[in-house]
């Protein structure tokens, strides 16, 4: 039977890779769930690091990790597709192993550590791009990437709810965390190899074209979705820090808004990107960014508020920028797969893969900068900025496919 969204959920598993694949999204996105909130205590209760060295740690982790990404799309265009989502995968094994070796006070250790998780995290969303894109075309290819989106934020949340509960267990809780983890990725790795999802990037163009064509330059749309992704940091950094340090509310607050934001996720992004769909790729990603600069604006307004009314209209005035982050998750990554000739796809992918991690990267740090001198610091810069970035989407031309004679993937809708 069809769902409300117009897709049958054999159909929306069948395109997003296989049953076996979205078991292995689902125990990916569960381990990760049960570390990730929870790496910088490791550092700090289980390896006795002091609190800045190892969010340094983990910040050159992350920022290194985006090194890989140039080879990652080159071993993409030679037509590896589950091969690479296992890699992603492994090599996490690998950072969480090094976790559990590592003595009290071994700060070397820790930073490797850091490193491959960065380098599985950064890799792992390009490499299941390209498989999805490998599998699944048009529309229903984009139903497919919303659904695994929602699938992982939902395992996400149940991964760091069952981390929760075990906290109470103090360091040892948090190695067995550590250790589930790594048998989780392990597992999902197992799962994604064994679909044997290849491309074929001869039957697209010609060896020589393959080897001197570029991936398009999408320069406005990389630089634009460095700062779309400060949306993916305002529920976990932005709101928390105005919630708690400068309306004085109750922590329990930024974790409504939290748990909210993951809810609306999970529940929503199918249904939002397939009622997008009608339009070009294009004009909803810039209408992404016309909601959430409405949304920034919302929060300078509900922080002007007195102090009675102002935590509940930030966290309502939240809800719109989750909204705006699901139009933006939902066609985003869309769009990229859209305008790539197939042979260069994998490079296109890492491009936007580094440009998401930059800005994830550097979002902390520009947020905590600017919210001390004000809301309106804060969120007119936000909103002015996503602004700009969405009139540089929409006026953007895709750069013209060139084949050599072969013929192109169909265009339109973009």
């Amino acid at each position: 039977m069809a769902t409300i969204t117009g897709i049958q959920p054999r159909v929306l598993v069948r395109a997003s890779g296989g049953p076996r694949y979205v078991v292995a999204l689902a125990v990916d996105a569960l381990g990760t769930g049960l570390l990730r909130p929870f790496l910088l205590l490791y550092g700090v209760t289980v390896l006795r690091l002091s609190a800045p060295v190892t969010g340094t740690a983990m910040t050159v982790g992350i920022v290194a990790g985006l090194v890989c990404m140039p080879s990652v799309g080159r071993w993409l265009d030679r037509g590896a597709r589950s091969t690479v989502v296992a890699a992603s995968m492994l090599v996490r094994v690998l950072g969480v192993a090094l976790l559990l070796a590592a003595p009290e006070g071994h700060i070397w250790l820790f930073a490797t550590a850091s490193l491959f998780l960065g380098i599985g995290n950064q890799a792992w969303p390009a490499a299941h791009a390209a498989l999805v894109a490998t599998v699944a075309h048009g529309r229903e290819r984009d139903t497919a990437l919303a659904g695994a989106r929602a699938l992982r934020n939902a395992a996400l949340g149940v991964g760091a709810l069952l981390a929760t509960a075990c906290m109470a267990g103090g360091t040892t809780a948090l190695r067995a965390l550590a250790a589930v983890t790594a048998l989780a990725y392990l597992a999902a790795a197992a799962l994604a190899w064994s679909v044997h999802v290849h491309a074929h990037p001869a039957e697209a163009a010609p060896a020589k074209d393959r080897d001197d064509e570029p991936a398009p330059r999408m320069l406005a749309l990389l630089a634009a979705n460095v700062i779309y992704v400060f949306c993916l940091n305002v529920p976990e950094i932005a709101l928390p820090l105005v919630l708690v340090t400068q309306l004085h509310a109750s922590p329990v607050w930024p974790a409504v808004v939290f748990v909210s934001n993951t809810a609306l996720v999970v529940t929503l992004q199918v249904p939002v990107t397939v009622l997008m769909s009608p339009f070009s790729r294009r004009t909803v990603l810039a209408l992404s960014g016309v909601v959430l600069a409405a949304s920034y604006l919302g929060f300078l307004a509900a922080t002007s508020l007195g102090h009675g009314w102002a935590t509940a209209a930030v966290a309502a005035v939240s809800v719109v920028c989750t909204i705006g982050e699901i139009i933006y998750a939902g066609s985003a990554t869309a769009l990229v797969t859209a305008i790539a000739p197939t042979h260069v796809l994998g490079r296109a992918l890492a491009r936007f893969q580094l440009s998401t991690g930059f800005g994830l990267a550097v979002s902390p740090a520009v947020i905590t900068t600017l919210a001390p001198h004000g809301p309106a610091a804060l969120w007119g810069s936000l909103a002015a900025a996503t602004l700009l970035s969405a009139s540089a989407v929409a006026t953007e031309k895709d750069q013209a496919t060139r084949f050599s004679g072969c013929r192109p993937r169909a265009r339109a809708g973009l």
